[in-house]
């Protein structure tokens, strides 16, 4: 099995015990084995949950999951993440959206209400993290090498910078239902930007829950109090018991399904990967050596997720956007959101008061961290040099970006690939063929 480490910094930290030990530090940029002040750390904590709470919820509703059970198995898979990687990568894990499509397919889901067929997706969900957990021991045991090979830095880039402008739709949609809607989301935007630029002191590394709360007392003051808007609906709100248990599902296992689900895992390593080459390129240094046990705490967590009746999951996008405006990488407050998490999970009053944001805030929070992601691609080419002046480098990015910003769908039978999915496969496979020795030759 592979020992070898990304840093000196990383092999200190091994030395020193199985976790680092975290020192504090109460400005500039906050390292992974760094730690904020407690206050600090939780509120900072609290941001990342903000930051995944749209997406793990979003994510089960459209597939007919329950919300709760996906905020629950978030934190808990985020804690077995931390520990598999030693509290040495700064990730949290929300429900993925690779999953969406094939699950629909699988069970036939209407659209609407609780999905009939859960039970049948959590079995092909098991088999994605199976799959997956295959190919994070291989990763173990024979190192990175074949899969930087595979998927080097101008791939990776492609990659991440796809998943950032497929999700950008989505944003603008949010915001794009009237003008009311708009103005409030662009409002978010600024409110956002303004906080990170400018606030003093602690308050810049909270840009985002910041411009949450303040996106939503605007929109309740302008719609409830004004009546220029559709009004916060607060019924459902006020109905929610505090405490509650969510609604468990164990899985059944069918060949069909799993057949069709399973192929998501291979989605999951090539997000996984663009994700930690991301966090290697904002701190400046390389996480590879982590690479095989982010895979498998990945894996082991959509596993467990997928045997409680939760979504698949996968390392958040959304809080990479986060470390990226706020420079604080400290894995603590990835433990802090998980934990926060856990509980939330048995509130259906705090489900119900994220369901009641309203649709232009999520799309102004949407538009900062998913443009953030895309922006992240950037860094990735220009931290490891790489030449647009080679064609096979531009071809292969100029290709995977349209497909992942058009959402271009392919479908082989009853199994279909989403734009993200098309846009992972189609960089590998074409620069793959680009830099062939076929090609070479040609040259």
């Amino acid at each position: 099995m592979s020992t070898a480490t990304g840093s000196d910094g990383q092999a200190q930290g091994r030395s020193q015990g199985y976790f680092p030990r975290w020192t504090l530090k109460t400005s500039g940029v906050i390292m992974p084995e760094e730690r904020l002040p407690l206050g600090q750390t939780i509120v900072a904590g609290l941001q990342h949950g903000v930051a995944m709470s749209g997406g793990t919820i979003i994510a089960p509703l459209l597939m007919g999951f329950d919300p709760n059970v996906a905020l629950l198995f978030s934190g808990i898979g985020t804690l077995i993440f931390f520990v598999v990687v030693a509290g040495r990568v700064p990730s949290y894990l929300g429900s993925s959206f690779a999953f969406i499509a094939v699950v629909i397919a699988a069970t036939g889901y209407a659209g609407h209400g609780p999905n009939p067929n859960l039970s049948v997706a959590l079995g092909g969900i098991v088999g994605v993290g199976v799959l997956y957990g295959v190919i994070a021991l291989v990763v173990m045991w024979s190192g990175v090498g074949w899969l930087e090979r595979l998927m080097p830095p101008v791939v990776t880039g492609a990659v991440v910078a796809a998943i950032g402008l497929n999700l950008a739709p989505v944003a603008v949609k949010s915001v794009s239902a009237g003008t009311f809607d708009t103005w409030i989301g662009l409002v978010t935007v600024l409110v956002i930007g303004v906080i990170g630029v400018a606030a003093p002191g602690m308050w810049r590394r909270l840009p985002i829950i910041l411009g949450a709360i303040g996106g939503y007392l605007l929109y309740w003051l302008v719609a409830n109090g004004f009546g220029l808007g559709k009004p916060i609906d607060f019924t459902r709100l006020a109905a929610a018991p505090w405490i509650g248990l969510p609604g468990f599902t164990t899985p059944t296992f069918q060949a069909d399904a799993i057949v069709l689900i399973a192929p998501v895992a291979l989605i999951l390593v090539a997000e996984n990967l663009g994700h930690i080459k991301a966090i290697g390129a904002m701190t400046g240094r390389s996480l590879d050596g982590f690479l095989g046990r982010a895979f498998l705490g990945d894996s082991l967590a959509t596993i467990a997720s997928a045997c409680g009746g939760g979504t698949g999951v996968t390392t958040y996008a959304e809080n990479i956007g986060v470390m990226a405006a706020t420079k604080v990488y400290s894995t603590l407050l990835f433990a802090v959101a998980a934990l926060v998490s856990i509980l939330l999970g048995f509130s259906p009053k705090f489900g119900a008061l994220i369901l009641s944001i309203p649709g232009p805030v999520i799309g102004g929070l949407s538009i900062v961290l998913f443009g953030l992601i895309a922006a992240m691609a950037g860094r990735i080419w220009v931290e490891n040099k790489v030449d647009f002046a080679n064609p096979a480098n531009l071809i292969t990015v100029a290709v995977a970006l349209t497909a992942g910003a058009g959402d271009l769908t392919l479908k082989f039978g009853a199994f279909t690939i989403g734009g993200i999915g098309t846009a992972t496969f189609g960089a590998i496979i074409l620069y793959q063929i680009l830099t062939s020795s076929l090609a070479q030759h040609a040259e």
